[in-house]
């Protein structure tokens, strides 16, 4: 049978995934089929995707790709690999969909913002103390270098505005909008959809505080934009920005790309 063994798709005569780790490798190494890591032995049928991964020991740059993605949903990730992404705006919603967006393994993701990271960043950003005071691009691109060496990560340092927005975003097939500020999330979303009526467009709107995270959800207002967040929340004096709830409005907006990249419009 032909099944997929470490990203390489092959002929086997093996029935069952154990069978197949025996023959390359050790007991203890871990076993991923199809998505999922096994403890009990299974039978393979045409077309599983089976990963022996070994204990302590650095895969080849051939099979790590494969490997990095083993606990996938099959086939999602062939799929995401061709994806093209655009993220305005790399605070505590764009850094975090960003760190996302690597890990899946979206193809392209392209970083814009004109900021540095300074200490009042690090409460909810994807930064750490040895960033501040580099420009949010330069050090956005860096960890997702490191977390995923497969994708193009492309940036820009530019501050968006009505003017922009077209040449910016032109080429992506999704717009991730995570700015702050409740005007520039306006102006982005309302001129993208004015100039650019064949991109998707995901907004955050409403993470600010510490209230119930079930207040957090996907709404599709129109055709072309979905929003994330409570809609209510906005930070404000008595209302600061905090980890919990930023990086659950950033996984809405990552999941919805990611459904948005599958062909998944519902939200």
């Amino acid at each position: 049978m032909k099944i997929i063994i470490n990203g390489k798709e092959q002929e086997t005569a093996y029935q069952t995934a154990f069978q197949v780790r025996k023959s390359i490798g050790n007991t203890d190494d871990i076993v991923i089929l199809n998505g999922f890591q096994i403890n009990q032995d299974s039978p393979l049928a045409e077309n599983d995707i089976l990963s022996i991964i070994r204990k302590g020991v650095m895969p080849d740059e051939e099979e790590l790709e494969s490997m990095m993605m083993a606990r996938h949903t099959p086939y999602v990730y062939q799929r995401v690999k061709k994806g093209k992404v655009a993220i305005a705006g790399l605070g505590g919603l764009g850094s975090n969909i960003a760190t996302m967006l690597a890990r899946i393994g979206v193809g392209h993701l392209f970083l814009v913002d004109f900021d540095i990271v300074e200490p009042s960043n690090l409460n909810r950003q994807s930064y750490y103390v040895r960033h501040l005071g580099m420009p949010k691009t330069a050090a956005l691109k860096e960890q997702l270098e490191e977390i995923n060496p497969f994708i193009t990560v492309e940036t820009r340092i530019a501050k968006i505005s009505e003017e922009n927005v077209k040449e910016l975003f032109e080429d992506y097939d999704v717009i991730c909008e995570a700015f702050d500020k409740p005007d520039a999330k306006a102006m982005l979303v309302n001129t993208a959809l004015e100039q650019l009526p064949n991109c998707k467009i995901v907004s955050g709107s409403g993470m600010a505080g510490y209230d119930s995270s079930n207040l957090i959800q996907t709404r599709r207002p129109m055709k072309q934009l979905y929003v994330c967040g409570d809609l209510e929340n906005e930070a404000r004096v008595g209302s600061g920005l905090m980890a919990p709830r930023v990086q659950i409005c950033a996984g809405h907006q990552a999941n919805m790309i990611l459904r948005l990249l599958l062909g998944h419009e519902e939200v």
